[in-house]
């Protein structure tokens, strides 16, 4: 019996032990980016979010995969077993599904606004991941445009706005090129207000009211004779310093630089715009790593604590059956 109660303490320990280290791990293995997917109407189906990206493919690495199937995860209605789909091809990992589109594999996704060459290309923490469902299926025409910056976070609810707008692709060669917009009439939560971009891509303007609370507003882009992915600048003011009267209502907004053509256009929400015509041709990205797991509906759910937490339960339970053995041996066997 001696025996017995000894062997099941010393597995007990084991176990206990070990899901603690598996649990540590399973944190460690874990990183938060940021996630825009934009779908085939050109609109946000996902807004500048934070994903919590872990292995789900099993390939020891943290991927393009990972954040996109976490997004899904998270934003799409039934999960990424609905809306999001891969399959190993000549490329290898492709895309076959975004946002519930499956088009035959015309999507663009990038990282910190640069074209990924793979879905396997790794992540880090505080990466910009975008997504796109291209509209021109045939040309590719549709042009990746991006603010710098993408996000601006104040204490105050008045909010003094420059941004610079770029668009990047491939030339008729294939090389990569980056240049800015000029022309592009910024929007706010869809509302045009005349604000538009300079030669250099700059464009300014102050946004002064809003939930004296906090609010958040999404800053966009239209540009005419172009077929877009429209940029995405997320402005979050996170205190107060306006007085009441300002916070009852919305107003335009006062250039503060590079800025032409203002008048007093009400700002209100909408839906983000959709955009415009056809523009230089931008190439597919393709994928061409090897890797033979694919991402499916099987895969666990990520960014997910429901899994340590189970792990914090089993461990407890473990250390207070070992507790409970000690104190029954001693009780039974402490005087013999």
């Amino acid at each position: 019996m001696k025996k017995i109660i000894a062997v099941l303490l010393s597995v007990l320990l084991v176990l206990s032990v070990g899901m603690l280290f598996v649990s540590a791990d399973d944190a460690a293995n874990s990183i938060d980016v940021h996630v825009t997917i934009v779908d085939e109407k050109s609109d946000f189906a996902v807004a500048y979010e934070t994903v919590t990206v872990t292995d789900i493919d099993n390939d020891e690495a943290l991927t393009v995969n990972d954040a996109l199937y976490a997004a899904h995860e998270q934003f799409y209605d039934g999960g990424a077993a609905a809306g999001y789909a891969t399959e190993t091809t000549k490329w290898g990992l492709s895309l076959m599904k975004l946002w519930g589109v499956a088009n035959g594999g015309s999507y663009g996704y990038l990282v910190n606004n640069a074209f990924a060459w793979s879905l396997t290309d790794p992540v880090k923490a505080d990466d910009y991941i975008v997504a796109f469902i291209y509209t021109d299926t045939k040309d590719f025409s549709d042009v990746y445009t991006y603010f710098e910056p993408q996000y601006i976070e104040e204490e105050s609810t008045s909010i003094a706005v420059e941004l610079t707008m770029m668009k990047t692709g491939f030339d008729a060669e294939g090389k990569p090129y980056t240049e800015p917009v000029s022309g592009a009439e910024i929007t706010l939560d869809g509302q045009k207000n005349k604000v538009v971009t300079d030669a250099e891509g700059k464009a300014g303007f102050y946004y002064g009211y809003g939930d004296p609370n906090g609010y958040e507003r999404l800053v966009s882009a239209e540009v005419k004779d172009m077929r877009i992915v429209p940029p995405i600048c997320l402005l979050k003011a996170v205190g107060s310093d306006s007085t009441p009267d300002q916070a009852d209502g919305t107003e335009a907004p006062t250039v503060v630089a590079d800025v032409e053509d203002i008048d007093d256009t009400t700002i209100t929400d909408n839906d983000a715009p959709s955009t415009g015509d056809e523009s230089t041709k931008d190439s597919s990205t393709n994928d061409s790593a090897t890797k033979d797991s694919a991402a499916s509906g099987s895969t666990p759910q990520t960014g997910d604590v429901s899994n340590l937490i189970l792990w914090i339960v089993i461990a407890a339970v473990c250390l207070a059956g070992i507790i409970g053995a000690a104190v029954f041996y001693k009780k039974r066997y402490g005087k013999k």
